[in-house]
């Protein structure tokens, strides 16, 4: 847990190999996932337009390394970069459109469509076909019984496409999990290109960049 919602927010979290969740809890116990972080973006930024609070749960989702930076610092940078603050600007749209195709995927599409769409963002995130993820904690951040996602499992199991154990799955046929998601899976990922199209930080080096165009390595 990195914060809670209400909590200040002390670090801004540039993630490198870790993907951070965030999450809403209800009064209930009940919690869902709104938006994933990953080296794509960071935890926090808002801090460099004044966000001093957090607006929900931050969690580590895939264990990892992150840069952190002192919100103040951060914000005092910003101030001084017109190309930085509207990075962040873009950024925390970003974030917003995400959790708004969340809160419509939810609505929307079936448990398996979601399941196949969440394991691909994290898939992407984390660079891995290996995820470490137990049936409770996807039933958490899908917003559903575990058993949904047991049922959802064992069916994409049996069709060849993912490798499922206690705590553990395994992307076999990344092809046929994008066929089985629901189109929030791109949607999100050509908002992100959109808004923010920053490069993405090397698990290696964080403080090397990288693009999908060799002559824009950074």
């Amino acid at each position: 847990m990195l914060y809670n919602a209400g909590d200040a927010v002390t670090s801004v979290y540039f993630p490198t190999t870790a993907v951070i969740s965030l999450v809403v809890t209800l009064t209930t116990g009940e919690t869902t996932e709104a938006a994933m972080v990953g080296n794509d973006g960071a935890i926090g930024m808002s801090s460099a337009l004044d966000g001093r609070i957090a607006m929900s749960q931050a969690i580590v989702q895939l264990d990892g390394e992150a840069m952190v930076c002192d919100p103040g610092a951060f914000r005092g940078a910003a101030l001084q970069s017109e190309k930085l603050i509207a990075t962040v600007m873009r950024h925390e749209q970003a974030l917003f459109a995400q959790a708004q195709q969340s809160t419509a995927c939810m609505a929307n599409h079936e448990v398996e469509a979601r399941l196949c769409r969440w394991l691909l963002r994290a898939r992407d995130l984390s660079g891995s076909d290996a995820l470490p993820f137990t049936q409770e904690f996807l039933g958490d951040m899908l917003g559903v019984r575990r058993t949904s996602v047991t049922t959802v499992a064992h069916a994409l199991q049996g069709a060849g496409i993912i490798e499922y154990s206690r705590g553990k799955i395994r992307i076999v046929d990344v092809e046929r999990l994008k066929e089985s998601a629901c189109e929030c899976y791109e949607t999100v990922k050509e908002q992100y290109r959109n808004l923010v199209s920053f490069p993405r930080r090397d698990p290696i080096d964080p403080l090397a960049w990288k693009t999908d165009n060799p002559s824009e390595q950074v």
